[in-house]
């Protein structure tokens, strides 16, 4: 009948080692002699391989033809021996786990050596007697080794496997709480050089607002809303235009007698691409723009330059409003005033140190915004790999209560904090 029990992780070795001190104990034990003697006796079989090698090798060279291809062969097969044996690698400690992977390759190594001793050493007699006794001698050894070593592990360490699983599930589970720890310890450090770089662009981004609030840079704002506002004014003004100086243009790309001269038709893409940009910067009267529209006038009239009715009506309304009544002379002079003092407020030491320091604060922005992305980065790798390791250590946690059920028949309960 199971017994219910709670304990702690931090108890558990110790009371599974009272609980079964006179189980594993004796096991590991005999498992140390075994593999001390399965270590000597393998080694040995290592060094017979080696003497085989040698011996076959200083054969050959005398170039005895009675011995000389039998030399060859021996030598051949020690190589093999060698090459085989070599890799195989006795556990220094007992590990059910490693002392079943050990002798599993062990037993396929010998029993493949067994079929290639029994094929060749009667065609090599009876030349290398004495060597052949040695290696036969340490072969049997090692044979006798290993079959005593699986006996043991079929028969006794089998049973002490899940037992041994456990203890090893605690070693697994402490380098897991480890792991947990420092990755704690590296998302707290990541969070508060977070919190540190998230203050620093708190009081950048305020330094910014307060700098866009003083005088060159806040003028310059405002002035730029002006000039925002007569943008949209002109091109109000100049809209029934739109078309017609298009067709003006694609006149004068072709080369169909538009009748612009280079000026012209340069104002006049200006015209089309910023018309704020375009008045601003004509002569006072803007003279460029009603020479363009005189000859708009004067293609339309002639046929040269074709518009729907309607569109043509609008037009010519307009042309005559700017030329006729000079609708443009206030708006003209508005924008003339405030392109040129944006280029005065532009020039100026003061606006021009205010905008280097924008620049600068802006850089450190950017730094700093790429600083808490990668932090945040290091955040999120902490919390999944933290996930991961829990998640680890709960899947041993269950392990260790079913093995503890099985060999013991007490229905334990693990305490573990990750």
């Amino acid at each position: 009948m199971s017994i219910s029990l709670k304990i702690s992780f931090n108890e558990l070795r110790d009371w599974l080692e009272n609980e079964t001190g006179d189980v594993l104990g004796p096991v590991h034990a005999k498992a140390e002699r075994l593999l001390g003697e399965m270590l000597d006796a393998h080694q040995g079989l290592v060094d017979a391989c080696r003497m085989l090698l040698e011996s076959s090798r200083k054969e050959i060279e005398k170039r005895n033809m009675r011995t000389f291809k039998r030399a060859q062969a021996l030598n051949k097969l020690a190589k093999l021996f060698l090459d085989r044996m070599q890799p195989l690698k006795v556990p220094e400690k007992p590990s059910f786990k490693d002392v079943e992977g050990f002798v599993n390759d062990a037993k396929k190594a010998y029993a493949v050596t067994d079929i290639d001793v029994r094929n060749w050493f009667p065609r090599i007699s009876p030349f290398f007697i004495m060597d052949r006794g040695k290696f036969l001698r340490a072969f049997e050894s090692a044979k006798g080794s290993l079959k005593e070593l699986n006996e043991f592990l079929t028969k006794e360490y089998v049973k002490a496997k899940v037992l041994e699983e456990t203890f090893q599930l605690i070693d697994e589970v402490n380098r897991l709480r480890e792991r947990a720890a420092n990755l704690k310890e590296e998302r707290k450090r990541a969070e508060a050089e977070r919190r540190k770089v998230e203050e620093g662009l708190a009081d950048v981004q305020r330094r910014i607002v307060e700098l866009e609030k003083s005088g060159g840079l806040s003028h310059l704002a405002e002035l730029e809303e002006t000039i925002s506002g007569l943008r949209r004014d002109v091109e109000y003004c100049l809209r029934h235009l739109q078309k017609p100086l298009i067709k003006l243009q694609s006149l004068a790309s072709r080369g169909e007698g538009s009748g612009l001269t280079p000026e012209e038709l340069k104002k006049l893409n200006q015209y089309l691409a910023d018309p704020f940009e375009a008045l601003a910067t004509e002569n006072e009267g803007y003279p460029l723009l009603r020479q363009i529209l005189q000859k708009t006038m004067k293609l339309m009239a002639n046929g040269k330059l074709k518009l729907k009715p309607d569109k043509e009506r609008k037009a010519r309304q307009a042309i005559e409003k700017i030329l006729g009544r000079n609708s443009l002379a206030s708006l003209y002079q508005k924008c003339v005033d405030a392109d040129q003092l944006k280029a005065e407020l532009s020039a100026s030491s003061t606006l021009i140190e205010a905008k280097s320091e924008m620049a600068k604060l802006n850089e450190h922005v950017d730094r700093l915004k790429k600083q808490a992305e990668s932090l945040e980065a290091e955040i999120e790798a902490a919390e999944k790999d933290l996930k991961d390791v829990t998640a680890k250590v709960f899947e041993c946690k269950s392990r260790m209560e079913k093995n503890i059920l099985n060999f013991s028949g007490k229905r334990v309960e693990i305490a573990i904090e990750v």
